[in-house]
C-alpha cells in the first residue's frame, strides 16, 4: 500500500498536466501517421517495395543518433527560458512544418527523384521531430519529484496521448475514399498539411504552459560549445555508461522491449485476421471492422485501463501494478482464439479490455518509473541531472526495438505461411497465424514479468533517496 500522501508544493496543477498530454498527443500523432501514410507510398506514388522498406528503414539508424545527442544537449543547456522548452517550442514548429513538406510528393514525379526527395526529407523531419520529443520526455520526469504525482502525471497524459490511436486508423478509410479525396496522393498531401498544423499548434502548449525543474539547484553541467565538442562527446559517452549500469533502468528497458515489441510483431496480425479468416478474404465485407478494433483498443486504453491501473500504482506500487496488469494482458491475447469468431464479428471487442492492459499500462508506470531511476542516478553519481538522456536512451531502445519487431513479424507472416497474393488464405496458414497471434505477445509478456520481479526501487525507497537529495541540495 502507499505510504504516504502527496504533498501539495509537489501536485502538479491541471493545466500544466493537460499541457504536457498534448506534448504526448503529438508524440503518438505524428509518427501513428507517418505509418499509416508509408503504406501510400506504394498505392498512390507508385514506389518499388523494396525501396519504400528502405525510406521505412534508413532513417531509424540516424534516429538512433541523433536522440542520446539530444538528450546530452537539453541535459546540460544553460538558458534563462530553462533547458527544456526552447527546444520543445522550437521543435514543436521545426516538426509540423517538416511532416507537411516530407508528404508533398508527386506520382508524375520520377520514382528515384520520390525516393531521394523523402529520404533527405525524412533525415530533415527526424531531427526536428527529436529537438521537439526528447526535450518534452525529460520534462515529464522532472515536473514532480513525489512518486505516485509521476504515476498520476504520467497516466493522465498517455489518456490524451491514445487520441492519436481513436484517430489515426480512419486516416486509412479517408485517404482510400475517392469521395472525400479524388486521389490517395492528393489525400496524402492534403491530410499531411493538417496532421503538421495541429500537431504545431498542440506541440506548443507544454513549451508556453510547463515548468521545468529550478535551474538554481542544478550544477556540474558541461559547457555547450564547439570549443568542447570533443570533451563533450566523451562526457556523453561516459553518461551512458552509467546509465546502462544502473540495474533498475535496465530492467525498465527489458521489460518494455519485450512487452511492447512482443505487440508490435503481431500488431498487424488482427488486420490480416479480420478480413482473411472473418470475412474469407473480402475486403468489402470487412469494411470498417479493422478500423474500429483498433479505434475502440485505444478508447479502453485511455478511459478504462490507464486510470485503473494508475489506481492499482498508488496502492500497490508501480512494480506490482506493471506485474498484475502485464498477467492480465496474457489472459486477454489467450481470449483472442474466441473473439475472432467468423460467426459474430461483435465478439472481436470481447478480449479488448484485458489485452489492452498490458500495453495500456506499459508506458504510463515505465515513464513513472525512469523518473524514479533519475533520483537513483543523481544519488549515486551526482549532477547533473540526466533525464533528457534517460529518456532519449529509453525511446532509443523503443524505437530500435519496434524496428526489429517489424522485421520479425514479417518473417513470422512467412513461417505461417501466409501468401500476398492469394484472396483466400489455407486453413492452416489462418490457424497458424491465429496462434502467432496470441503465443509471441503472450511469451513476451510473461519473460517481461520474470525481468521486473527483482525491481526493488520501491515507494519507500524512492522517497528516502528524495530526501537525501533534497538534503545534498539544500533545498527547504
Amino acid at each position: 500500500m502507499s505510504s504516504s500522501a502527496t504533498p501539495q508544493k509537489y501536485r502538479i496543477p491541471i493545466r500544466q498536466k493537460a499541457a504536457f498530454g498534448a506534448g504526448m498527443l503529438v508524440n503518438n500523432l505524428l509518427p501513428g501517421s507517418l505509418g499509416v501514410f508509408a503504406f501510400f507510398l506504394l498505392t498512390a506514388f507508385g514506389m518499388d517495395p523494396f525501396l519504400a522498406g528502405l525510406l521505412g528503414g534508413l532513417p531509424r539508424f540516424f534516429d538512433a543518433i541523433t536522440d542520446p545527442i539530444m538528450g546530452y544537449i537539453t541535459d546540460n543547456t544553460k538558458s534563462r527560458f530553462g533547458r527544456r522548452r526552447p527546444y520543445i517550442f522550437a521543435g514543436a514548429i521545426l516538426s509540423g512544418v517538416l511532416f507537411a513538406v516530407l508528404w508533398q510528393l508527386n506520382p508524375d514525379n520520377s520514382q528515384m527523384y520520390n525516393f531521394w526527395y523523402f529520404l533527405i526529407l525524412s533525415l530533415v523531419y527526424i531531427m526536428g521531430n527529436t529537438i521537439f520529443s526528447t526535450p518534452l520526455i525529460g520534462l515529464g520526469y522532472e515536473m514532480t519529484s513525489d512518486y505516485n504525482e509521476r504515476t498520476r502525471l504520467m497516466g493522465f497524459s498517455q489518456t490524451i496521448g491514445q487520441i492519436a490511436w481513436m484517430v489515426v486508423p480512419w486516416f486509412w478509410v479517408l485517404i482510400a475514399n475517392p469521395n472525400v479525396f479524388d486521389t490517395q496522393a492528393i489525400g496524402v498531401r492534403r491530410l499531411s498539411i493538417i496532421v503538421g498544423a495541429i500537431c504545431m499548434i498542440l506541440g506548443l502548449l507544454p513549451a508556453i504552459f510547463c515548468k521545468e525543474i529550478d535551474q538554481s539547484n542544478l550544477s556540474n553541467r558541461d559547457d555547450l560549445t564547439l570549443k568542447n565538442v570533443f570533451k563533450n562527446l566523451r562526457s556523453l559517452f561516459r553518461n551512458m555508461v552509467l546509465i546502462f549500469k544502473n540495474a533498475p533502468f535496465v530492467r525498465l528497458c527489458g521489460a518494455t522491449f519485450l512487452v511492447f515489441n512482443g505487440y508490435q510483431m503481431v500488431a498487424s496480425f488482427s488486420y490480416f485476421i479480420i478480413v482473411f479468416y472473418m470475412f474469407r478474404g473480402d475486403y468489402a465485407s470487412a469494411g470498417t471492422w479493422p478500423a474500429w478494433f483498433s479505434t475502440i483498443s485505444a478508447i479502453c486504453t485511455a478511459f478504462l485501463i490507464i486510470p485503473i491501473i494508475t489506481t492499482m500504482a498508488n496502492k500497490w506500487g508501480k512494480r506490482n501494478a506493471f506485474i498484475i496488469s502485464t498477467a492480465i494482458s496474457m489472459v486477454g491475447y489467450a481470449l483472442k482464439w474466441w473473439g475472432f469468431s467468423p460467426g459474430n464479428p461483435w465478439l472481436m471487442f470481447m478480449p479488448l479490455p484485458l489485452m489492452v492492459f498490458g500495453i495500456g499500462g506499459l508506458f504510463t508506470l515505465m515513464m513513472s518509473m525512469t523518473a524514479d531511476v533519475c533520483d537513483l542516478d543523481e544519488l549515486n553519481n551526482g549532477m547533473p541531472r540526466k533525464e533528457g538522456t534517460f529518456g532519449a536512451i529509453y525511446w532509443w531502445m523503443v524505437k530500435l526495438g519496434q524496428g526489429l519487431a517489424l522485421v520479425l513479424g514479417g518473417l513470422i507472416l512467412k513461417l505461417v505461411g501466409f501468401d500476398q497474393n492469394a484472396a483466400i488464405q489455407t486453413t492452416e496458414t489462418l490457424i497458424r497465424l491465429r496462434l502467432a497471434d496470441i503465443i509471441v505477445p503472450a511469451f513476451t509478456a510473461g519473460l517481461a514479468i520474470l525481468v521486473m520481479w527483482k525491481y526493488d526501487l520501491t515507494e519507500k525507497k524512492a522517497n528516502e533517496i528524495k530526501e537525501e537529495l533534497i538534503r545534498r541540495r539544500g533545498e527547504l
